[in-house]
């Protein structure tokens, strides 16, 4: 007789527990009736017999499906391995990659830490499906009697019930991932809803489900066959179809994760004189090519990119996509332009419009595309390759473009004045010429040597170096770092400017660097290391940062609001310096962006100095999303943050929050006696 269902389900649990505790139980042990006709096993129920009918079968649809795999992969693979070898790719170094890949990819800690419900969505998928990778060996090795895992052995039944756990967790998360890509619909994962990821969605739903089913049947009935060929055909019919889609990423993710080129946002060195950065599919590089083919189409990039939050052509998504198409369509050695202005494309094309000069030349290389990313993109050095290859062939016709480029030629500044105007400045501020016996170099920059706020920073972060008692001299001659000719494509420019500034340091014997410039204290430690080691620099939050306990602490009671600079921030890993200078002024105030998230002010990438922009300005955005939090104070620790956020508080009507520099509200508090600079 048949027992009741809740004495079934009391006697179920009571033997789940009892194989939890390790105790045997047979494979065709059942429970009572969860419901009539169904019941919970103890064990996953397998097939015990397959005719030879079903193992030809099995073995003819396994030989169609890793056919059709390839077929579709091998060209990709093809494309990879055929394009332009990256000249400056080493595996150093090696700790390094494989942090990375434990934390990326097994950890999945990007994808979970800047989406945590949809990442997490994300992470349960992959989780369950390496927890599946011995349930599917063991599944197909079954049917041709080579299946190692016995669901009724102690390590089988563990490993099982360990395995269905994940395939719930898998089937939730997958419908909770389906019904925000076709319902919940985000803007930034496109407006053309991709069907296949739906297609895909159901195949994992349905896998997980016929594995789960297995444990409700009778490993003796027919229902199991049922399960075990809609499983197996579920994998055969997956599997062809990921070279196919975005799920492309599963395959190659882990390697574009693994073997990304070293350093955030670094721009590789040209190979030759006949490299003149991204013109056409034949200056493609083999990383470029193993990440555009990682793109998941997520949208992440799309989500935090300033241009495209403000309104302008560029999507760095497309981009990626962009030059993914031009592949398949053109192949790696093409010499067919890259960017859509130098070659027929038809106008209902998208590509058109995101992979124009238009787009390529709007990024503000602020770095947040790249900073989220979670399968390894590098799109900052794509999009200043597509700049190098327009600037350095001449194909790029800026008016401001073409202005900054002799400025810095003719005059060494980016702002085209002349160096007797720095000379005066530094007469005026009785600033010390460094001449090797001073600790540090005050390096001034074009806005700190010209721009007359600038000039106010560089005097007040003075006179905290003098409170300090630090020694301190500024070069005689000094010219721009190169950063806007490095950030729009101009390299011969750029490598005037960096290799002028290294002779100058060796000169002067400098040894320690000290600046108020994020842009120059990058592209010195970085950018000019093609052309020679320069000597230490930091930025002066790094510096006052280190000195703060002698730093005097004022109770001035005012909220200051702090704006984290791209390339402080998320290029230098620098975050809490400046805010520990912030809290000796004030109460620190958080905006709704900040830190790794925080949003650019807009002149980053050269465009500061590019005229007018399309749509909505970035800096307008920010400004406006920095005076919302309330502060009396937006203090901010780059010069050309200050620049951007003066023109756009002022434009927001009465009473705007003040705006200061960290080294100027550092100077406030000093005693009346530091109010003289140049003395030291």
């Amino acid at each position: 007789m048949r027992a009741a269902p809740s004495e079934g389900v009391a006697r179920g649990w009571v033997r789940m527990v009892a194989v939890a505790r390790g105790t045997t139980v047979g494979a065709r042990s059942m429970t009572a009736a969860l419901i009539p006709g169904i019941h919970l096993s103890a064990t996953l129920a397998e097939p015990a017999h397959f005719s030879g009918l079903e193992k030809i079968s099995l073995l003819i649809g396994i030989a169609i499906s890793l056919v059709l795999f390839f077929w579709r992969f091998g060209p990709i693979l093809r494309t990879i391995f055929r394009s332009k070898k990256d000249n400056d790719f080493s595996l150093h170094p090696i700790r390094r990659r494989l942090w990375d890949f434990v934390w990326e990819v097994l950890c999945q800690g990007k994808v979970i830490r800047q989406r945590p419900l949809p990442g997490l969505a994300h992470a349960f998928v992959f989780w369950g499906f390496l927890a599946f990778a011995l349930v599917s060996l063991n599944h197909i090795a079954n049917a041709v009697g080579l299946g190692f895992l016995n669901p009724a052995s102690d390590l089988g039944t563990f490993y099982f019930f360990f395995a269905a756990a994940w395939a719930l967790l898998v089937a939730v998360s997958i419908t909770a991932l389906f019904v925000r890509r076709f319902f919940v619909r985000p803007i930034w994962l496109g407006e053309k809803v991709s069907y296949e990821s739906g297609v895909i969605a159901f195949l994992i739903f349905l896998l997980m489900v016929s594995y789960l089913g297995a444990f409700f049947v009778d490993a003796s009935g027919t229902a199991v066959k049922v399960l075990w060929w809609t499983h197996t055909l579920t994998l055969l019919v997956f599997l062809p179809l990921i070279p196919h889609t975005k799920h492309l990423h599963l395959v190659i993710s882990p390697f574009t994760v693994f073997l990304k080129r070293d350093g955030f946002s670094r721009i590789p060195p040209l190979s030759g004189d006949e490299d003149f950065g991204l013109v056409s599919g034949k200056d493609v590089t083999q990383l470029i090519s193993l990440q555009v083919y990682s793109c998941v189409e997520c949208g992440r990039c799309t989500e935090h990119c300033p241009a495209s939050n403000t309104g302008k052509v560029l999507n760095p998504k497309e981009i990626i996509l962009g030059t993914r198409s031009y592949l398949n369509e053109f192949g790696p050695a093409s010499e067919t332009s890259l960017l859509t202005d130098m070659r027929e494309v038809p106008s209902n094309n998208p590509a058109a419009k995101y992979m124009s000069m238009e787009a390529a030349f709007e990024c503000t290389t602020c770095g947040s595309c790249e900073y989220q990313c979670p399968v390894g993109i590098q799109h900052l050095p794509i999009i200043i390759g597509l700049r190098r290859g327009a600037t350095n062939t001449g194909a790029w016709e800026d008016t401001h473009g073409t202005k900054l480029f002799l400025a810095l030629e003719k005059h060494g500044n980016a702002l085209g004045l002349s160096a007797m105007e720095r000379d005066k400045f530094i007469q005026k501020q009785a600033f010390p010429i460094f001449d090797g016996t001073q600790e540090y170099c005050l390096w001034l920059g074009c806005m700190g040597g010209y721009d007359p706020k600038g000039r106010e920073i560089i005097a007040d972060f003075a006179r905290v170096m003098q409170y300090l008692g630090t020694t301190f001299g500024v070069l005689k001659k000094e010219k721009c770092t190169g950063d806007p000719a490095r950030r729009l494509g101009n390299d011969l420019v750029f490598q005037t400017m960096a290799e002028f500034g290294l002779k100058a340091f060796e000169t002067a014997k400098v040894q320690k660097i000290v600046a108020i410039c994020p842009h120059c204290v990058r592209t010195i430690s970085n950018d000019w290391r093609e052309y020679g080691i320069a000597p230490e620099i930091e930025h002066h939050s790094e510096f006052m940062a280190r000195h703060k306990a002698r730093l005097p602490k004022q109770d001035s009671g005012e909220s200051i609001v702090y704006h984290d600079p791209c390339y402080l921030g998320r290029y230098r890993d620098v975050y809490e310096e400046p805010r520990e200078i912030v809290s000796l002024a004030g109460e620190l105030v958080e905006a709704p962006r900040s830190h790794e998230r925080s949003f650019c002010c807009g002149a980053g990438g050269g465009l500061a100095f590019l005229g007018e922009e399309s749509g909505e300005r970035v800096s307008h955005v920010r400004a406006a999303e920095l005076a919302g939090t309330g502060a009396q104070i937006v203090g901010t620790a780059c010069p050309f943050c200050n620049t951007m956020f003066r023109d756009a508080l002022s434009a927001m009507g009465e009473a705007p929050p003040q705006l200061l520099d960290i080294a100027q509200l550092t100077a406030r508090a000093l005693p009346a006696s530091e109010m003289r600079t140049g003395e030291q």
